[in-house]
């Protein structure tokens, strides 16, 4: 498991040191990695609705030959549109491969550290990025796909325990927050980047798809130039380096008290001999329960899809295809804007009232569209 040392849990410890230019930096070009998984979500819903990327992989789909769409139950129902078998595994490949990733991610990011796995991202990214840019067969998007999906797995992990870890404990919760900030932003440039490349058919698709590399660019120098966490570091037994990294960070030579917090929480955790058996036990169930049901409950409420498959929605509708990556934009935009809450609120009222608050928002989106809901549903094959 990715583990890690952090400092002891409780009230929360300030110890000597300024925030710095450095650590600013480096959580920054770090939290690129959130634009790895941001973009491509942006990216793909646009990338399907291309005719000229549909006609080149999926011909059935643009000539009304895909798997539903001839079904004389629905003949012309729109949402059965994109039911082609080739083109759910184009879309859910990076998925499928980032849940299979992320416990041997974990593993590598802490015996490897925090750095290595980041670089690995990167590259694993870029590589995935030229099989989908140059692809002429749906193996290659396949392949490619696969490969950002092994990347996603090791950047969501790696980059968020790193920010964690560079963070001063004061403002922990905002660098942190700002994985998430530039991963909404890659939606939205996404968004605005496939209303352009549309245009160009037909291999409009292909500008789109190799955009991708440059966040993963960011984040391969990131992995060869940043330092690794003093966490990792320490836990890893380099501990002189691990002193030097948060001697920089903290802007202070004085970091001798925290510097012993995290030598004393390597300890306790290198006393953990089966991670699962512990993390299973009673004391840490509500916890984990916590962790795992708030997570999946976030992905049930659909918003990942919403914006996975915004054009294709629109377009169901009944609306133009360049109208529909226009609105798409819409999405994207509140949902960057709305990420700045959270990052101006973790810190200064802490975490729990953004679940509280975020559940209420759900709640009440759910309850309107139920109250307005019409007995006209379209059928859903």
């Amino acid at each position: 498991m990715a583990g890690g040392a952090m400092a002891p849990t409780g009230p929360m410890k300030v110890y000597n040191g300024v925030v710095t230019t450095y650590v600013i930096t480096a959580c920054i070009v770090a939290a690129s990695g959130g634009a790895l998984f941001g973009y491509d979500n942006g990216i793909t819903g646009g990338v399907v609705s291309m005719p000229g990327f549909l006609q080149r992989f999926f011909p059935g789909v643009t000539q009304g030959d895909s798997d539903v769409s001839q079904s004389t139950d629905h003949p012309t129902n729109p949402f059965c549109q994109y039911n082609d078998q080739g083109l759910a595994w184009f879309t859910s490949s990076l998925f499928i491969a980032g849940a299979i990733a992320a416990l041997p991610g974990a593993y590598l990011t802490r015996l490897k550290g925090r750095k290595f796995s980041m670089l690995m991202a990167g590259l694993l990214f870029d590589v995935g990025v030229i099989f989908l840019a140059a692809a002429y067969h749906i193996s290659m998007l396949i392949i490619g796909r696969v490969l950002l999906g092994f990347a996603v797995a090791l950047a969501s992990v790696a980059v968020t325990l790193y920010n964690s870890e560079m963070a001063p404990a004061q403002i922990r919760g905002r660098l942190n927050q700002i994985f998430q900030i530039v991963l909404t932003l890659g939606v939205f440039i996404a968004q605005a980047i496939n209303i352009g490349t549309a245009h160009i058919y037909p291999w409009g698709w292909r500008v789109s798809l190799a955009l991708a590399g440059m966040p993963a660019i960011v984040l391969t120098f990131g992995g060869i130039f940043l330092p690794d966490t003093p966490n990792s570091l320490i836990e890893r037994g380099y501990k002189e380096q691990g002193r030097k990294v948060l001697q920089d960070i903290r802007g202070t030579q004085d970091v001798d008290e925290e510097f012993s917090d995290i030598c004393d929480a390597c300890v306790e955790a290198n006393k953990v001999q089966n991670p699962w058996k512990t993390i299973l036990s009673r004391k840490y169930r509500p916890q984990l329960v916590l962790a795992a049901a708030s997570t999946f409950f976030q992905q049930w409420t659909g918003i990942n899809t919403i914006i996975f498959y915004a054009p294709q929605l629109f377009v169901s509708l009944g609306v133009g295809e360049g109208a529909a990556l226009g609105a798409t934009i819409v999405t994207g935009i509140v949902n960057h804007l709305a990420t700045y809450v959270s990052f101006h609120v973790a810190d200064k009222y802490g975490r729990r009232i953004l679940f509280i608050e975020g559940e209420k928002c759900v709640c009440a989106c759910i309850c309107r569209y139920k109250c307005r809901k019409t007995s006209r549903d379209i059928p859903i094959s």
